[in-house]
């Protein structure tokens, strides 16, 4: 890796500020979701500050849902947590992928910016990436500005989110992968990238197919990750 690659780790306040700003316009519609996460989690019958609790500190949209979706005094709490960890193994082929950058980070300050990452975030900092600028600024700022709108909209859905009952009705479920698509079509293309979403996806689908229901979350990111792990390490070696 050159010294001009080994540079794109730096942020500094600046940069973490950008990447909120840059995060702003989607994180509205991270709002709506998150007023719907708040209503749906007061007709479960949660209460308020465990409601607000949960997006503050897990932060993780599709895997509280699916939580909802158990909750009760029958299912255990090590079947929540399998769930949950299901739904959100893809974060193992996230690290892998950003891991030339993250390396050169003390632990504390890599796990710490790791806490945040989510798909939108980790998408635009690869984009930076590959255009040659820093991008853990992105990951960062746009993280935090996906939380605190997460977190936002969870209040308000919890006082007032009888007015956003179907966001799907809207068509707002859309947006996130609409912007994922172009993310992807977008970024970088080389090789390595190729091999390991093509590895990803195959055994994403073998395991949809043969192995049982949501494994194929869990075996595709971690067929995609190893795959990324691997990759560099070879090429680290030249």
């Amino acid at each position: 890796m050159s010294d001009a690659e080994t540079q794109l780790h730096e942020f500094d306040r600046r940069m973490v500020w950008a990447g909120f700003r840059q995060l702003v316009p989607l994180s509205v519609f991270v709002t709506i979701f998150g007023a719907a996460f708040g209503l749906a989690a007061v007709q479960v019958g949660l209460d308020n500050s465990l409601i607000m609790a949960m997006s503050t500190l897990v932060f993780a949209g599709a895997s509280q849902f699916a939580a909802l979706e158990l909750w009760g005094s029958q299912v255990p709490v090590f079947t929540l947590a399998i769930t949950v960890f299901a739904i959100n193994a893809r974060h193992l082929l996230m690290g892998a992928t950003l891991y030339p950058w993250l390396r050169h980070l003390p632990p504390r300050r890599r796990y710490g910016v790791m806490l945040l990452a989510s798909d939108a975030n980790w998408a635009m900092s690869l984009q930076a990436f590959a255009r040659g600028q820093p991008g853990i600024g992105i990951l960062l700022g746009g993280g935090l500005a996906l939380w605190v709108f997460w977190v936002l909209g969870t209040w308000l859905g919890v006082h007032f989110g009888g007015a956003i009952r179907d966001p799907r009705s809207l068509g707002l479920d859309m947006v996130m992968s609409c912007f994922l698509l172009a993310m992807v079509v977008g970024g970088e293309k080389n090789l390595r990238l190729l091999m390991i979403w093509i590895i990803a996806a195959c055994t994403s689908l073998l395991a949809y197919r043969y192995l049982p229901e949501n494994s194929h979350v869990v075996v595709g990111a971690l067929a995609g990750g190893l795959a990324g792990a691997f990759w560099m390490e070879k090429t680290d070696e030249h």
